[in-house]
């Protein structure tokens, strides 16, 4: 089955100059600048010293309570509202089926990935716990307290997972080891299994050991970069930050040794400036290791250094969400698929009704991520609009119904063949 225009161009394609992809040149991100020493580290936190009470809502106009991990942490408005610790409801979703845990101190994220809206440049404009993440507020709240109520709700808890999210500090990796400590003493992983979003950057093997051996049920590692070019330009050097394509993929085979087939992935953001072939050919590198891929749509995050630079074509998404799903658990191979000249599939390489079949399921096109416990193939991390507004869904939250479907169709050129 063939997806794109002959003429290189799809109707719906909002990339630069009309293009369904966003191509490596265009895709450069602005020069960090530098922040003045009254506001690095965390200064005006630390130096206001406000004690913090309670649920911290992020509010950029009254001073950032004094707040660290392992005794507080932050998480998704969905899962503060699924939690209850929030009001509010979400689109066409019943909020979230994974409490995300972020670790956060006044210092922040030391790294400086410049997709980020959490990143080090920041420290001038914002508080670490008043920044934007994956586009939405992430309230800080008292991990106590997070764990009373997951725990007094017991089987009946609407969380099919816990993350823990860690972040480039240098106490994040002994806090992560407290926080999974604290969740594990008194929540049985059999109810909310855990999940590891590590921090490669300073961790040692022996590191990924114990998270496995406290009960930590999945480990992955966010490349999000899916070439080495790429990561160094957004994550490394290219932005001066101390990421490395190499540690990453070290920390990556460590985590198979020890959690084992299965239990191991990596994020991969979709529209950075690779193309379709590269990252479905890391999607491939990935399950040949006997590991999974999660995958984000890139979306310019207000603050970020790349804000400017425009959201990933849906054209280029839907190709890449159905490749990758037909690699990661329907037995394709990437070398079985065929490429044009930019990269981008034409075709997948599977007899027309099979793949109409697994486009009108809809679960290519939902949020990939670690598993809950409807299916292997349904994240329980599902992010509802972490990637996207509700009027143009990249990753859907929910099963797309027949309206959604025909959309998505549109969107990757494969109309529905008549009956």
């Amino acid at each position: 089955m063939t997806c794109l225009k002959p003429e290189g161009t799809s109707p719906g394609a909002v990339g630069p100059d009309g293009l369904d992809f966003n191509p490596f040149d265009v895709m450069r991100p602005r020069a960090p600048t530098r922040t003045p020493a009254d506001a690095r580290n965390g200064a005006r936190v630390r130096t206001n010293d406000v004690a913090p009470a309670g649920v911290y809502r992020p509010n950029d106009n009254i001073l950032t309570p004094h707040m660290r991990s392992p005794d507080y942490v932050q998480m998704s408005t969905a899962a503060a509202i699924t939690l209850g610790v929030m009001g509010g409801k979400m689109h066409r979703c019943a909020c979230t089926r994974c409490l995300n845990l972020l670790l956060t101190y006044p210092e922040g994220c030391r790294a400086n990935c410049a997709y980020c809206g959490l990143a080090r440049h920041r420290e001038a404009e914002r508080d670490y716990a008043d920044r934007n993440f994956i586009r939405v507020d992430w309230p800080a709240v008292p991990m106590a307290q997070i764990v009373d109520i997951v725990a007094r709700d017991g089987a009946d808890t609407p969380f099919h997972r816990m993350c823990i999210s860690m972040i480039t500090h240098p106490k994040s990796d002994r806090d992560t080891v407290t926080v999974l400590k604290n969740w594990t003493d008194r929540i049985a992983p059999e109810t909310v299994p855990v999940s590891i979003l590590s921090n490669p950057t300073t961790m040692t093997r022996q590191d990924v050991r114990t998270l496995r051996d406290l009960g930590a049920d999945i480990f992955t590692v966010a490349l999000d970069a899916a070439t080495p070019e790429l990561f160094d330009r957004t994550r490394g050097k290219g932005v001066q930050s101390p990421h490395s394509w190499a540690k990453y993929w070290e920390i990556l085979h460590d985590a198979r040794d020890i959690f084992g087939a299965q239990k191991f992935g990596a994020h991969i953001i979709v529209g950075m400036g690779e193309t379709e072939h590269d990252v479905l050919s890391l999607v491939q590198r990935l399950v040949d290791l006997g590991g999974h891929s999660h995958m984000f749509c890139f979306f310019p995050e207000k603050g970020s250094l790349m804000d400017h630079l425009p959201a990933t074509p849906r054209d280029q998404w839907r190709r890449v969400q159905l490749g990758r799903y037909l690699i990661d658990y329907c037995g394709a191979r990437v070398d079985h698929m065929t490429f044009d000249d930019h990269g981008r599939v034409a075709d997948f390489g599977l007899p027309p009704p099979e793949l109409d079949a697994i486009i009108d399921s809809g679960i290519a096109f939902r949020t990939s991520g670690c598993p809950g416990k409807v299916a292997e193939d349904i994240s329980a991390c599902d992010r509802p609009y972490g990637d996207s507004p509700p009027s143009d869904i990249a990753s859907y939250p929910f099963q797309p119904n027949k309206t959604d479907l025909r959309k998505i169709r549109r969107q990757l050129g494969a109309p529905k063949p008549p009956n």
